[in-house]
């Protein structure tokens, strides 16, 4: 019999906000771009791959991204990350959730691929989270398998023992991989039941 499940690690854009790629295709149509065009240079322009990777693992610097990306873009480079990101809002919900399994008594987590180590609300990491790991900061981005241990490393459990959230089907194969268990995450209606289920304790308030 497997033993419970005594850890919660989740992702924090698109998980703890709400869905990155939406706030993606916004800017993209107020810049008179087809709403897919940040998305779809993530996932096949080598270049644009790049420069995220450089950026979330703190390789380089916010400034020069944006630089470097508005003109793959051609827009403006200006707060481009916070550009964006402007879309995105945090999800009450799942933010709530966390905040249950840490007072349940569960050890709760971050896992997640920074644009900017400065971009976190650190009074609100501490509030959540037993441990904390940041792409930018420890020089490793998912789906690298070493964040992962990290992750469980950070809140002082085996893999097995922990639930992992992200809303990237390809970030969750590594944490399965290591034996946690994983939600692909869509909405809080679907994955707050869902980690209840699987951690026996209540998460809604």
């Amino acid at each position: 019999m497997n033993a419970p499940l005594r850890g919660l690690l989740v992702d924090f854009g698109g998980v703890l906000t709400t869905d990155v790629f939406a706030s993606f295709a916004a800017f993209c149509t107020a810049h008179g771009l087809p709403a897919q065009t940040v998305r779809d240079l993530f996932r096949t322009d080598p270049a644009a791959r790049r420069l995220l990777a450089e950026l979330e693992t703190g390789a380089l610097e916010t400034a020069a991204f944006e630089k470097r990306f508005a003109a793959l873009l051609g827009v403006d480079s200006d707060d481009l990350v916070a550009r964006l990101m402007a879309g995105t809002r945090p999800d009450t919900a799942m933010l709530d959730a966390v905040r249950a399994a840490r007072a349940a008594g569960l050890r709760t987590g971050l896992i997640s691929n920074s644009w900017g180590n400065e971009r976190y609300d650190r009074a609100l990491l501490a509030e959540l989270f037993d441990g904390v790991v940041i792409s930018g900061e420890v020089g490793l981005r998912k789906p690298a398998e070493g964040i992962y241990r990290l992750g469980a490393e950070a809140v002082g459990l085996d893999p097995a023992r922990c639930a992992y959230v992200d809303d990237l089907g390809g970030n969750l194969k590594p944490a399965r991989a290591l034996g946690m268990t994983t939600f692909l995450h869509r909405s809080a209606e679907e994955t707050v039941p869902a980690l209840e289920r699987a951690l026996g304790v209540s998460l809604s308030r």
